[in-house]
């Protein structure tokens, strides 16, 4: 039995045991990317009549880029008491726009292949794992505001990045078949590939202003919360120091892309200890930071990605926070 199948038996096992609950129910959208890494309809099915024991549920299927985004900007107005996306960490982030600073708090049931945002602030990985979980929260309903950092006008929940880790995110993000089967090992392929190929000789440059300095470097890296990512089950840590309700975020700057860089920064991110990073001799650390600028020193556009998703290239960003700007039940 492969794991997709043993999935669905135990989804359908969940489902079976499950009895109706005769109090009032909370009303729940469940934005269902249906492209995600692990979503099926099967199992989308089975899911959503295991949530139909302790909620009022109503499914919704996403049809295009961005359409998480609208569809969640609707159920809040409409005055759901939380929306659950179920998918990955794209489809988290374009709800986490839509329901940004009101009053409809999201959830999540994970559906792609990292789900950092979902297992950051404490929901089971498992797609099973975490319906589980949102059918004991009905009865402790009790949603926390979290912040959101902010490039432009696109807010993020966990990360985002110009340069080498967008420019990672831009070539995985054109392969999905391979995103699927192969997981962080294709990241780790793509960061050695595009590293090579775009990084080591005249890579984008970026001016980084904060905290009254200026800085240039090759890479910037923007956290909400920490971990960064996860390798699998194993957290990746860049800047320490970062919270999810402080009203301040964490930066990053990798100064020059020599051929060290990557394997020593690599390294020190993996080693599950939160301090390397920030200590390596090339790269910068601002923790704390409410307000920044990003401006290309050359013209060249530079590659951004919020949250995993790569969203194009810039020329100039702002970076801020929205300090309590998104309801969260987990």
């Amino acid at each position: 039995m492969n794991e997709a199948d043993a999935t669905i038996e135990r989804a359908e096992e969940l489902a079976e045991r499950v009895l109706p609950d005769r109090t009032a129910k909370k009303r729940m959208a469940v934005i269902v990317n249906p492209y995600a890494t692990t979503v099926s309809k099967r199992l989308r099915e089975l899911i959503v009549h295991a949530l139909e024991s302790r909620y009022s549920v109503e499914a919704i299927e996403t049809e295009k880029p961005d359409h998480a985004t609208q569809l969640c900007r609707e159920a809040a107005t409409e005055g759901y008491d939380v929306v659950a996306v179920f998918g990955g960490d794209g489809t988290v982030n374009e709800a986490a726009n839509g329901l940004a600073g009101s009053d409809t708090p999201l959830t999540m049931l994970p559906g792609g292949s990292a789900n950092v945002f979902c297992r950051t602030v404490g929901i089971p990985g498992d797609a099973v794992d975490a319906t589980e979980h949102l059918l004991h929260v009905a009865d402790r309903f009790a949603p926390r505001r979290v912040d959101l950092g902010r490039l432009d006008d696109r807010y993020f929940t966990f990360s985002a990045g110009v340069g080498l880790d967008a420019s990672v995110v831009e070539r995985v993000d054109r392969h999905p078949r391979l995103k699927w089967r192969l997981g962080p090992w294709y990241y780790t392929y793509s960061a050695v590939t595009t590293f090579n190929r775009r990084y080591l000789v005249r890579p984008p440059r970026v001016r980084v202003s904060v905290a009254g300095r200026a800085i240039e470097g090759a890479t910037v890296i923007v956290q909400n919360c920490d971990p960064y990512t996860f390798f699998g089950d194993r957290p990746v840590h860049v800047n320490e120091g970062c919270e999810l309700d402080d009203g301040r975020l964490g930066i990053t700057v990798l100064r020059r892309t020599g051929p060290l860089e990557l394997p020593t920064v690599g390294a020190r991110a993996l080693s599950g200890q939160r301090s390397l990073v920030a200590r390596h001799r090339n790269v910068e650390s601002f923790p704390g930071v409410e307000l920044c600028e990003l401006e290309s020193i050359d013209g060249r556009p530079l590659p951004v990605q919020v949250d995993g998703d790569y969203i194009g290239d810039r020329e100039r960003l702002e970076v801020g926070v929205l300090a309590g700007g998104l309801g969260v039940v987990a």
